[in-house]
């Protein structure tokens, strides 16, 4: 019998695997395209994963406010979470839902990750979007087009059950 040591398999693993450099890993913003279509739709009254040069609310919450500890001031959430750890997002969504708020989140598109069971499961939608975003460099505010993942919109919607519940694909082109 084979004996196999567990380390031998930890480059399987692509729990936070990034390859941009970690200075500005969590600093994107999500393409204002995209934000003003779902702000259409969704009206947003706080951006909660923000700093001042990448906010896309008139409020929002920064890392100072530490937006995992405290209340979240708007009805209607944007959270474009640090993808370096992205879990805590979903827990905090979940339990804002809970309180009535709505949040649309933007996550990598990656359903091998332990956060994306706990978001299906507490969310109302799963909208997938085809091919890749070109996120802004908040500094220069200048697209980058070496995004390796597909993105996410996950939806957690005030006062509606978790159990009515879309999954559906986008395309990209109409965010462009």
């Amino acid at each position: 019998m084979t004996h196999y040591n567990p380390q031998d398999f930890e480059h399987l693993n692509t729990e936070n695997k990034s390859h941009t450099p970690p200075n500005i890993r969590d600093l994107w913003q999500t393409p204002k395209t995209l934000f003003n279509k779902l702000d259409k739709e969704f009206n947003f009254t706080c951006d909660v994963a923000s700093s001042e040069l990448n906010k896309l609310c008139e409020r929002h919450i920064d890392q100072e406010a530490d937006a995992l500890n405290c209340l979240w001031w708007g009805a209607v959430n944007w959270c474009n979470p640090p993808y370096s750890d992205i879990g805590p997002w979903v827990d905090k969504a979940a339990e804002q839902h809970k309180k009535g708020n709505t949040t649309v989140m933007l996550v990598p598109a990656d359903t091998s990750v332990k956060w994306f069971k706990r978001a299906y499961d507490s969310c109302n939608g799963v909208w997938f979007i085809s091919g890749r975003l070109s996120f802004i460099n908040a500094d220069s505010q200048l697209p980058v087009n070496d995004n390796n993942k597909g993105s996410v919109l996950l939806i957690w919607l005030a006062n509606v059950p978790s159990t009515n519940f879309n999954v559906k694909l986008i395309d990209r082109s109409e965010f462009l």
